[in-house]
């Protein structure tokens, strides 16, 4: 009994530090991603970069890029943001040397078949490099045939749309380029959640309480 309540103690001791140091990372990543996400603009990285580019060191850093949107490859992928139900717009971008999707904003339910054109001509998009989304979302999967997206998917969308070279990221835009008529940008949510601190309480109260638990056992066992 006293050898499975001290096992107990030492596992959840570990679990309480191991949540201990998954704060302090949590946290250097959240101040990290603030840094990017308001620092000024980068040039987008191009093909040579897009091996090194990983989420915990390119996630929501701030880039700039210049092109012409590519007229009826619009992209609508189910969102819900603080303006409701709807669609992110994602509009693919060639430079000249690549092709990067575009996230122009938000449009809702009601203006899936109304969205208003890309601009036309070369313009200059500024926003937060987005890392690809694989898949569709939780218990929905994309449905490239039927038009039915649920996530970001960068390379399944640049198949769906027959689009290549792509960058292997997305960029969620600013609403430089918003129109009366057309997605509101600059919607992104950086939000990361941080119950690190609440499970390592968890973790060391269940440590204590097995402690107690084999006090208890080993006052019991004594002779009287």
């Amino acid at each position: 009994m006293v050898a499975g309540l001290l096992l107990l103690t030492i596992g959840f001791v570990a679990l309480g530090v191991w949540q201990v140091e998954r704060r302090a990372w949590k946290h250097a990543l959240i101040a990290a991603v603030d840094t990017r996400a308001y620092a000024a603009p980068v040039t987008a990285p191009g093909a040579a970069l897009w091996p090194l580019i990983d989420a915990s060191s390119d996630a929501y850093r701030r880039i700039r890029v210049s092109g012409r949107f590519l007229y009826g490859h619009d992209t609508l992928v189910r969102a819900v943001t603080d303006l409701g139900a709807g669609y992110w717009v994602m509009t693919p971008l060639d430079t000249g040397s690549f092709v990067v999707l575009v996230n122009r904003g938000f449009v809702p339910l009601d203006k899936r078949d109304t969205v208003a054109a890309a601009p036309s001509g070369r313009v200059t998009v500024t926003g937060l490099l987005r890392i690809s989304q694989p898949g569709g979302a939780f218990l929905r999967d994309n449905d490239p045939a039927g038009g039915l997206w649920y996530s970001r998917d960068v390379a399944a969308i640049a198949r769906a749309r027959a689009i290549a070279p792509i960058a292997p990221y997305f960029i969620d835009a600013d609403g430089a380029l918003d129109r009366p008529d057309g997605p509101v940008g600059g919607l992104t949510v950086i939000r990361f959640a941080d119950n690190h601190g609440a499970y390592a309480v968890t973790w060391f109260g269940m440590a204590l309480l097995c402690l107690w638990g084999m006090r208890h056992v080993l006052r019991a066992s004594r002779p009287s």
